[in-house]
């Protein structure tokens, strides 16, 4: 059980722990051209701006405590593929089956469900080393065909992302209210001493090296190949020795693992790695894929 956290909302039912329903808002709506702007979202074919995965990981944490204890933090897992996109104040909840009692090495189903049934995202969540591989793991060891990339076509597995440093602050507590799930440790004491970070938060921060491969050799600062809107398709966050920490100096270096398309978009899946300064210690590590809609482009406009 988590220690300082109100988990008394969490219900057990048929091995299942069930999060409250909460209502996340869309954080990025004057973002203008991307996808959380309700234009753009609909020009592409979304209903509206959508709520960016790493905002519905965030509502995972006292769910994931009460399956695993204070532990999740320190050396847990959250493996998303994210299914329906969903708009701000659509009501959602978390689902994470019941590890086996006593375990140390665990891991479990886990997903989201508006409240109509509509799943949004399947994941596996774990705590310590079990044995199976997580979610995406699994997706990435399966065949993945490379097909006709146009916007990613500079892009190959194996391209290295150089490091570069990693900070994220403490987020100021009269916002915490903004997080479906404000707990106490983003912004204040924790036990394991200062603010930590939430897993969301941690996944932005693990993309500081994703430019250095999103940009062809020889183009300007703001210029990705063919351009386009893009999305979160996955996303893991896996702590290693955490928790990670905010107003903490970290790096963060990774590499691109797959490039490939479907018939609405192309797709990368890169690993990053987050670590203590100057090639330290691991803390935490991080698989995403990122799609870009091949309707927003324009390599692929006049065939989409």
């Amino acid at each position: 059980m988590a220690q300082g956290i109100d988990t008394t909302e969490i219900v057990e039912n048929d091995g299942t722990f069930v999060g409250p329903m909460r209502r996340p808002r869309n954080a990025g709506t004057a973002g203008a051209g991307s996808i959380h702007d309700d234009a753009t979202a609909r020009a592409v074919g979304f209903r509206g701006g959508t709520i960016a995965g790493s905002t519905h990981m965030n509502q995972f944490p006292p769910v994931l405590l009460r399956a695993f204890g204070n532990r999740w933090f320190e050396t847990g897992s959250l493996s998303c593929y994210f299914q329906s996109a969903t708009i701000s104040d659509e009501p959602v909840r978390c689902f994470v089956a019941l590890p086996p009692a006593g375990a140390l090495d665990a891991q479990v189903k886990a997903w989201m469900e508006q409240d109509n049934g509509t799943q949004v995202l399947e994941a596996t969540a774990s705590v310590g080393s079990p044995a199976e591989p997580t979610l995406l793991r699994r997706r990435l060891a399966a065949p993945l065909p490379r097909g006709d990339t146009r916007i990613y076509a500079h892009l190959e597995p194996g391209m290295v992302m150089e490091p570069q440093p990693a900070r994220t602050q403490a987020p100021d507590p009269s916002r915490l209210h903004l997080m479906t799930e404000p707990l106490d440790w983003y912004a204040g004491p924790s036990p394991w001493g200062g603010p930590i970070v939430a897993p969301g938060n941690l996944a932005q921060m693990m993309r500081r090296g994703e430019q250095s491969v999103r940009r062809p050799a020889g183009s300007g600062d703001g210029e990705v190949r063919g351009g386009g809107v893009g999305l979160f398709g996955a996303i893991e966050i896996r702590q290693i020795s955490g928790p990670v920490f905010v107003d903490h100096d970290y790096e963060v270096a990774g590499s691109v693992l797959a490039v490939g398309e479907t018939p609405k978009s192309e797709y990368f899946w890169y690993e990053s790695v987050l670590r203590e300064p100057n090639g330290g210690k691991e803390v935490a590590s991080m698989i995403m894929m990122i799609r870009t809609m091949k309707a927003s482009s324009p390599l692929w406009q006049a065939q989409v």
